[in-house]
């Protein structure tokens, strides 16, 4: 049986860890305050900003999913969290004498500044010019330089359960103009879930991973259009001015690697994931 130890178990941790339990792997799930963690999963307290090795840490890993979520983009919370954090389960690891047979560190396409709709795949430049940008690249770093088999998974926008933040906003109205063009560039929560359990099953099978995997699904799309479909899945009309969020660049990631791997996303653009929330 594998052991895996996913840290930073959210809501993403525990759609992957599902999955990992359905195929007959031991899965641990590392939070502050795990008890709410689903039926099955081995519990593990621990606050990654701290160095403190948890009492619970497991004796076997076999592998292990890095994926935080720091819930707001503040430079110091991005270093303690995906730097540091990543360091000290690092550390823990060694403590043990353990060295899993891979980890899977998850970080953003929001590492991309291209704002022309240029296409962006595993070899575009990484330069977005944000606080957070160059923190994330510096923990892939600190991931692929770890002495452990890594590969680092860019996922793009996460949607699905839970996440409806665009549908709350177009059913208020919403302004989003059509010019410039601004592409967005997202996946479903469990397509993302689905990318990470196929990178783990594929390294269990002895396949050599690629260092870094887009995560998005195959229809990058112009916020306009995304927002316009909604509002007329929801029956209601978009406001003709006003302003919009800030987003990181306007590009199209690219999920060839991804694919040429052997995955694909059940829910492949944005209009099949979102049908399957406003069902």
């Amino acid at each position: 049986m594998k052991h895996l130890v996913i840290a930073g178990c959210g809501d993403l941790g525990i759609a992957l860890g599902q999955r990992m339990l359905e195929q007959g792997w031991r899965v641990h799930g590392l939070r502050r305050d795990p008890s709410s963690l689903p039926e099955g999963f081995e519990r593990i307290a621990a606050d990654l900003a701290s160095a403190q090795k948890p009492e619970d840490w497991p004796a076997r890993v076999d592998y292990l999913v890095y994926c935080p979520a720091a819930g707001r983009r503040d430079a110091e919370l991005y270093r303690a969290l995906y730097i540091q954090g990543l360091q000290h389960v690092l550390d823990w690891l060694r403590d043990s004498r353990q060295k899993p047979r891979h980890l899977l560190q998850v970080s953003s396409t929001a590492v991309y500044g291209q704002s022309a709709g240029e296409w962006v795949t595993e070899n575009s430049a990484a330069l977005a010019d944000t606080p957070t940008a160059p923190l994330l690249i510096e923990a892939e770093d600190v991931a692929l330089r770890s002495g452990l088999p890594a590969s680092v998974v860019r996922l793009a926008g996460i949607y699905g359960p839970g996440r409806t933040r665009l549908i709350e906003q177009v059913r208020n109205g919403l302004h989003v103009p059509q010019a410039p063009e601004q592409y967005t560039n997202r996946i479903h929560r469990d397509d993302a879930a689905g990318l990470l359990e196929h990178l783990l099953l594929q390294a269990d099978q002895g396949e050599l991973l690629a260092p870094c995997y887009l995560g998005v699904d195959d229809e990058p799309a112009p916020l306009h259009e995304v927002a316009q479909w909604l509002a007329e899945q929801l029956g209601v009309e978009l406001l003709a001015e006003g302003t919009t969020a800030n987003r990181v660049g306007s590009k199209r990631c690219s999920n060839e690697l991804a694919r040429e791997s052997g995955w694909a996303p059940q829910y492949p653009s944005y209009r099949e994931g979102y049908a399957s929330m406003l069902e």
